[in-house]
């Protein structure tokens, strides 16, 4: 889709001007005349005190090309976006920051289609502090000259930015990575408990975990970027041994009394894959349920 050279000439729309919404207004401030809006007069308030001009959402409308959303449900960036592309002044593209599912993308483009309007999702991976300090990661996504023609907006935000690909794919890895660190999160919980009650140090397990062949990185460095994406399932650590494995830290949180959720729930995709027949492969093999079950390769890596 094209749109103008000019688009980042006239001021930037920032609408929604909560915790994040406001600190990336704040952000695009040192370098571009910025509009924001929100409902709340406290919002309001806060955004003129940091320098942010406060205008209405038609006024957005009015007076910017780019309009960018930090809101905080996919309905609510769904019924602005239905808003201002069905007024009389449209903006030429719409930048969703806000987290929403790559559907909800797909939505926004569709409501804006007639309207000739652009929809980029730029996905934040980071916090408010990390948009303060200009160190976020940003995820960019859509039509990518559009995004190409945005950069100086992009770079306005953060140095560590990249483009990822089609319509929706900056969301699905920000939901994606969320969603690992959340489950992480949980299965850590279990872990720390499980260290408290043996006796071993926490501090040395978060040691262990983070060393390069290490509990957190070994599985996605090697097992998935070198084995999964290769299709390569000889040797190594085999299935069966894992799920042995698997069986005796469970029976240690039964002795500890300790309340496991992850672990017996991985468990149980150990015993499918021991059923599928993969346990003397290295158990980077349980990836192929998921190849089986969703009819797709994870091979990227030409084997000989």
């Amino acid at each position: 889709m094209a749109i103008s050279s000019s688009v980042l000439d006239r001021p930037i729309g920032v609408i929604g001007l909560g915790n994040m919404g406001l600190a990336l207004a704040r952000r695009l401030a040192d370098s571009f005349t910025v509009l924001g809006s929100d409902p709340s007069g406290e919002r309001q308030a806060l955004a003129a005190a940091a320098g942010i001009e406060v205008v209405d959402q038609q006024a957005v409308a009015r007076s910017c090309s780019v309009v960018l959303l930090s809101l905080p449900r996919p309905s609510i960036s769904l019924a602005v976006t239905r808003a201002l592309a069905a007024g009389d002044s449209t903006p030429s593209v719409i930048v969703e920051t806000s987290t929403v599912n790559p559907s909800d993308i797909a939505d926004l483009v569709g409501a804006t289609r007639d309207a000739g309007i652009a929809v980029i999702d730029s996905a934040i991976l980071s916090g408010v502090k990390q948009m303060s300090d200009g160190t976020s990661g940003l995820l960019i996504a859509g039509d990518r000259s559009v995004a190409e023609q945005l950069d100086p907006l992009f770079a306005a935000v953060t140095d560590n930015r990249r483009i990822v690909g089609e319509s929706g794919s900056a969301m699905a890895a920000k939901v994606l990575n969320n969603a690992v660190a959340h489950v992480v999160m949980v299965l850590l919980g279990e872990a720390l408990a499980l260290s408290k009650t043996s006796g071993l140090d926490p501090q040395l397990l978060v040691d262990i975990l983070t060393a390069p062949d290490g509990g957190l990185m070994r599985p996605l460095t090697h097992r998935i970027a070198e084995r999964a994406f290769s299709g390569d399932y000889e040797g190594g650590m085999s299935l069966e041994a894992a799920r042995k494995d698997s069986t005796l830290v469970l029976a240690m949180a039964q002795d500890a009394g300790v309340p496991v959720f992850t672990m017996p729930a991985a468990h149980g995709v150990y015993e499918m894959a021991m059923a599928a027949g993969f346990e003397r492969e290295d158990y980077a093999a349980l990836v192929k349920l998921w190849e089986a079950w969703c009819a797709t390769s994870f091979v990227s890596i030409a084997t000989p």
